[in-house]
This record gives structure tokens, sequence and C-alpha cells, in this order.
């Protein structure tokens, strides 16, 4: 069964927890970045399940407790684009596409992406987005530096019955 992903919550999240780290959740901060850790707790908000398979799932338990998807930004993307299980997913989309609680890859250096935002507004043809790392809240994405972006609309989010 599929539901809706609820963008709306998972935005008020974003806003709410922007600037300063939900305490709930471990900071990686210090040890690599906190990006797709917030954009990950983002979706969940958005409430979007978690998928406990251990190697190719999206979870979080705790620091030590989770999968790589959930703070990797290159494995959020796989997850996300080949999940056929339990949790969200997505399709990669055109900018003129995007919604809000959309998220956006950003390749800031000449190998892979490294960073993830997702989108809090969109205003005209201006996105603003909220991140970790550097932990910005409504910031415009043209202000970031970055080679390339990937833009993730997020179609919803399976559930599994009786599994």
């Amino acid at each position: 069964m599929i539901e809706v992903y609820d963008r709306r919550r998972a935005v008020e999240y974003a806003r709410k927890y922007a600037l300063t780290p939900n305490p709930q959740y471990y900071f990686f901060g210090g040890i690599g970045g906190d990006c797709t850790n917030f954009v990950s707790q983002c979706l969940l908000a958005g409430e979007c399940s978690m998928n406990f398979n251990r190697y190719y799932g999206w979870f979080y338990i705790s620091e030590n407790n989770r999968s790589p998807s959930w703070t990797s930004v290159n494995y959020l993307l796989r997850f996300l684009l080949e999940n056929k299980g339990e949790g969200p997913f997505a399709k990669i989309a055109e900018k003129r596409d995007l919604q809000i609680g959309d998220i956006i890859l950003l390749q800031q250096n000449p190998t892979h992406f490294n960073h993830s935002v997702i989108i809090s507004e969109i205003l005209n043809d201006k996105i603003l987005v909220c991140a970790h790392t550097d932990n910005s809240k409504d910031r415009p994405l043209d202000e970031y530096f970055y080679n390339k972006a990937l833009y993730l609309h997020i179609e919803g989010n399976r559930i599994l019955k009786g599994e």
C-alpha cells in the first residue's frame, strides 16, 4: 500500500530543527556532516516508514545502529531511487516539477554528491532550503556553491502489510 508523503509536516520539522538539531538524534556535524541525517529526520517527520533491512534499508535506532542510507548522501540516493520495500521512494525530477519537501543533492566536488538539502519553500523560481552541517533555514539554493544538483521528487511512502 502506498501512502501520501506529508510534505507540510516534513517542512515544519525542517524549519523547527534547521538551526538547532533535535536532541533525540545524534548530531554528526563534527564527524563528516549531518546533512543526510537531517534530511532523513525530515522524511520521517513527513510520515515515511523506516525500512529495517540492515544493508539496503533506511532506519535510525541510535548513533551506532542505523542504516548507511540514513546518514550518507549516496546511500540515501540509492535507497530512494531503488526502494521497492517499506519506506519512502523517489524519482529524479526536473527543477520545474519540484515541490516543498522534495530533496536536492549537491555535488560540491568533482566526483560525487556530498550534500543534501530539503526544499522548504518555492517562490516563483526561487528555491529555499533547510539543511544541516552548515545549518540553514530557508536559505536560497542559489547561495550554495555546487557543480551539479540532482532533484529528487518524493513520490510516497510504501507500507507493506502482513510482513
